[in-house]
């Protein structure tokens, strides 16, 4: 048994983790900025801690991670991007050990710029794209890369999470449609962001290979299809289903984390062309995923087989695992439902997928038997109570 400390216990992946090593008989406890967190309230949590946000502070955070432990973990398991980056980047880290890649390694994967110039090494498949290394550098070249491309183009910073005393800074995607759009998104970034990529944007579904890998060669694999997301324009899946995942996908994935070999979870990420079915590699996420328990549903139980293989006890790697189990985040999926009704009607014309109101009122009510829910457990009751409160609240909140 290990005594283990999970981080961010405010988001599904954590509670995901925490009843995976709970029932595995490990010995868990989570650290969260929210003073109630979701993980917390499992029956499987021994323990729940408040923590800086790194994004605030993150020394303070570190500082505060390390006075939980006092000897008493094993390890750290970071479930979010901005704890990994918090982690990993202190080199001075004296607490347990960081159930994560190499920083080297991390750091090197999390540079899209460099990934894709490796994987387009490896033969892979990866949108075109253009350096903007600072602030109103290559301003005319940017603006005739963009007019060639109709303007049908996304920029990104090469790094999501960047460490920007004192504490960090997580960055998003935007999609330019016009000079305009193009002139805004560059004035919106801060000069920590740069260097920025502007991308070809490649217009079809995601496609995402879920991994644990040990020095780059694979453990467990999985993939999942997503039925509903919220908003329905594209974001996080609310109901989605295991499928096997495409064996050119799957190929691609498995070369790109063994030319790193990476050890530990990967989520990575591509978006099939709508036109070709030709998929794109995007970017590998070093962590958790949000639909982590579909996974483990369907017998793929990635925290406890990440924990055996960071303490040593990894057997043989897991061969299969039961397609066609489909697991539901209730309340993300009446965000959906409300998103439909409120909203759905402007973005049809667009995203011809949305369904009317009542047909995603219909799709809320029905029920495909062997559905799971994603918080909702009868033998866990807690985190779905604890998230009830917090969604009402909320809505309280916001009709103010």
């Amino acid at each position: 048994m290990a005594k283990i400390l999970v981080t961010d216990g405010e988001h599904r992946s954590a509670l995901a983790v925490v009843r995976s090593l709970g029932q595995a008989g490990h010995e868990v406890s989570v650290c969260s900025v929210k003073r109630r967190p979701l993980a917390g309230a499992s029956r499987y949590c021994r323990a729940s801690f408040s923590v800086t946000d790194p994004l605030g502070d993150v020394a303070r955070f570190r500082k505060d991670v390390s006075a939980i432990d006092g000897g008493r973990f094993d390890l750290v398991i970071p479930t979010t991007d901005v704890s990994t980056v918090a982690l990993s980047s202190d080199p001075g880290w004296r607490g347990p050990r960081v159930a994560a890649p190499e920083p080297a390694t991390y750091f090197a994967v999390s540079d899209k710029e460099a990934l894709l110039g490796a994987a387009a090494g490896l033969g892979l498949h990866v949108p075109a794209q253009l350096s903007i290394p600072r602030r109103g550098e290559r301003a005319e070249e940017v603006l005739a890369w963009a007019r060639e491309r109709a303007f049908d183009v996304a920029l990104k910073p090469a790094r999501s999470v960047v460490l920007a005393e004192p504490g960090l800074r997580k960055f998003s995607v935007r999609i330019v449609r016009s000079e305009a759009d193009l002139r805004d998104a560059l004035d919106a970034y801060p000069p920590e962001a740069y260097p920025l990529l502007m991308q070809d944007r490649v217009s079809g579904p995601g496609l995402g290979v879920f991994m644990l890998t040990r020095r780059g060669v694979p453990i467990a694999s999985f993939a999942h299809r997503r039925i509903r997301e919220k908003p329905p324009t594209g974001g996080v899946s609310v109901y989605s289903e295991s499928v096997l995942p495409r064996a050119d996908v799957l190929s691609a994935a498995q070369r790109i984390l063994a030319h790193y070999a990476w050890s530990g979870v990967a989520m990575v990420e591509f978006k099939e062309d709508a036109r070709t079915g030709t998929p794109y590699l995007m970017e590998v996420n070093g962590r958790f995923w949000g639909s982590l328990q579909l996974a483990i549903d369907a017998g793929v139980d990635f925290p406890t087989l990440l924990v055996r293989m960071e303490i040593g006890e990894l057997d043989a790697p897991v061969g299969s695992y039961r397609v066609g189990i489909r697991s539901r985040w209730l309340w993300g999926d009446f965000d959906h439902l409300l998103w439909v009704l409120h909203r759905g009607r402007r973005f049809r014309d667009a995203f011809p997928q949305i369904p009317s109101g009542l047909g995603a009122l219909r799709r809320f009510l029905s029920w495909t038997p062997g559905d799971r829910f994603d918080v909702l457990r009868a033998a866990d009751l807690g985190p779905f109570l604890r998230e009830s409160m917090d969604w009402v609240t909320g809505a309280l909140g916001r009709s103010r």
